[in-house]
Parts: structure tokens; sequence; C-alpha cells
């Protein structure tokens, strides 16, 4: 009895060492995989493998590994795919997702994560209402618009003061959202755009839009969109003979969007965050990534960051449960990322200012690409 006893203990010992050697986490990957904004979803999926790789082979986070292949959750932009890809995250047990990339799908799908007690960060979402809801699991590791549409604001009451503005949107939550910051910023400025127009995304005709900003005189088109409509603007544009320079956001800052507006690209103004593959924090996970083909523009670097701020946080606070890690990276912490050191308020925003101006050119090889000025 005793012999029997002794092997059962032995068993159930063995079973609870073997459970505890295999514990994971569940990490999820959420954004446009498929659809117009694929270019970014591919960023961010990217992004968060590598983290996951490196991390993983360096023993995990508090002695677990992040389960692998990560579950993703493809929303092709669209904000009800998004609500079904959040609930499946839960219903699988996922505790921390990285993405969405738009912010009308990233604020609806917050909500669900909120409910199931998973922590989010979008490494893309800009519009301020992301964080403005007293929400305790939403981050992102990206600026917000309020602050994007001042700086695009500012530039453009110091240098074209007397020049004529008009101001284009795709009505969506981010493109209209900065296309708005931005109007307020050039009011304050003494500004008022001559023209002031909405059009629809997946929208491939143009000519009527073009009319108008014709007619109006335009020397700089202010575009609050993604780089798919951004771009068939400025060719439609340039087609019909305005010569006039495209100006938009962080929502274009793919290359994708030269090859989709062609040769009348060049002299584009955008803003966006200084250019992270520049950071000497970056050069090894950069050349790693460029060893895979894969060129780690945009969001990818601010998906990668994401997962280690989440590790950071976690070994700080002693905890993988979402809402200690959560309350650690509230905390003030220094997080230590390839896109420099970031902290958060209690909203879930970064501490910093990550805004500056580029301008879109041809680089040494003849491409068209973004440049910081």
């Amino acid at each position: 009895m005793k012999r029997v006893t002794t092997l059962l203990a032995l068993g159930a010992a063995a079973v609870l060492f073997a459970g505890s050697a295999q514990a994971q986490v569940k990490f999820g990957i959420a954004g446009p995989i498929t659809g117009p904004n694929a270019a970014f979803g591919a960023q961010i999926k990217n992004g968060v493998e590598q983290a996951v790789e490196d991390i993983n082979a360096s023993g995990g986070i508090l002695g677990q590994k992040i389960a692998t292949p990560l579950p993703i959750g493809d929303d092709a932009s669209d904000p009800k795919q998004g609500v079904s890809a959040a609930n499946n995250f839960a219903g699988s047990g996922v505790k921390f997702v990285i993405g969405p990339f738009n912010s009308g799908v990233t604020i609806p799908g917050s909500e669900v994560f909120q409910e199931n007690g998973i922590l989010q960060i979008t490494p893309a979402a800009t519009n301020p209402t992301v964080t403005e809801r007293g929400m305790w699991n939403i981050f992102r590791t990206c600026g917000r618009d309020d602050q994007q549409g001042a700086v695009a604001g500012a530039y453009i009451v110091k240098n074209m003061k007397d020049k004529k503005i008009a101001i284009i949107h795709d009505k969506t939550t981010y493109g209209q959202g900065l296309a708005d910051e931005t109007r307020k910023a050039m009011a304050k400025g003494g500004m008022k755009e001559v023209l002031y127009e909405g059009v629809n995304t997946g929208e491939k005709d143009f000519s009527a839009l073009i009319s108008k900003i014709k007619a109006a005189g335009a020397d700089l088109v202010y575009w609050g969109g993604l780089h798919t409509e951004g771009g068939l603007i400025v060719r439609q544009m340039r087609d019909q003979g305005v010569k006039a320079p495209l100006m938009g956001g962080d929502g274009i800052t793919s290359d994708e969007f030269a090859q989709v507006g062609g040769p009348g690209t060049e002299g584009t103004l955008m803003t966006y965050g200084p250019d992270p593959r520049k950071r000497p924090e970056a050069k090894d996970v950069v050349e790693r990534f460029r060893k895979k083909n894969f060129e780690p523009e945009a969001y990818t670097l601010y998906s990668y960051a994401a997962v280690q701020i989440i590790k950071q946080a976690a070994e700080a606070a002693k905890s993988l449960d979402p809402k200690k890690v959560a309350e650690q990276m509230k905390s003030g912490q220094t997080f230590k990322t390839v896109i420099g050191d970031i902290s958060y308020d209690k909203k879930g925003d970064v501490t910093r200012l990550d805004y500056v101006m580029y301008i879109w050119k041809k680089n040494a090889q003849g491409k068209i690409t973004y440049e910081e000025m």
C-alpha cells in the first residue's frame, strides 16, 4: 500500500513538474492581414513574431515561454471583423494583444478586451479617443493625432502662411480625426482652408474631387487617410495637371504609397515619428529583419517594442496577470525598447512627443521613399 501511495505521489509530482515546465503565456496579433491595408498588418505581424522569437530564445518572461505559433486576428480594417477577432482571442485564453492598426477597429475591440481581462498595446492607432475612456487595459507605442495634427498645422502656418490649403479626409475615425486636428492647428495660426472634403475608403475615381481642388486653386492638399486612397489621389491630381504637393500623416508611411501614387508622390510631406530603424538600440533587430528579406519600416519596430514593454513590466511586477502588468506600465517605469525609452501616463499614452516632418524623395537607388527633414 505504501509503495502504491509513493508511486502515486511521484506520478502527481511528475505531472505538476511537466505542467510548470510547459507553462506558456498567450499573446495575440491583431491587424489587417488582408485587404487594402495589409502592408501595415504585415508590419505588426512581423514585428511581434520577431520579438517573441527573440524573447523566447532568451528564456521567455518570468520563466514562461510565449506560446507559438501566435494566434492572428485578421480584421481587414473592418470594425465588425475586429470585434469578432477580439472575441475569438478572449475565447482562446489570450492575455496580451498587440494591435490593431486602425483607430476605428481598436476602439470597439478594446472594450471586448477590457471585459475579458486582456491587456492591449496598439502600435499604430493614433485617435485620441483610444486612450481617453478611462480604461485600464489599452496602451499604445505611437503618439496621438492631436499631437500629430499640431505638428502638421504648425508646419503649414510657418511655411505656407499665404498659400491656399485644401483639406481632404477619408471619413474614418483616424483620417477625419487627423484632418480635423490639423485644421484646428491651422485655425489657431489664423489660417482657413479653401476646401474641406470627405471621400469614401475604397473609392478609385477621384476626378470630381480633383476638379474641386483645381477650382479652389489649392497650393497644398492635406490628406487625412491611408496610403491606398492617398496614392490614387496624387496620381490622378498629376494626370489632371494639378501640381500641388500632398501632405499626410503616419497613415501613408509605407513604400506602397509611392508604388500606388507613382512619380508624382515625390515632394509629398508627412508627419511620423523619428525613423526607429536609425536608432542604435534597433541596429541588431533591423539586421535580423533584413536577413529575412523584410524591411522593418513604419510600425514594425513599434510592434516589436510593445512585446518588450510587456516583458519588462511583467518582470518588474513579478506577475503575468494583465491587470498587474498594466498597473506597472502606468507606474512611471521607463522601458528600454528598440524605438527608444518609453514611459506611460495614467491614460496609457507615451509621455514623449513622437512626431517630426518627412519628405518623400528619390534615394540614391532612385526609389521614391520618405526621409526625415
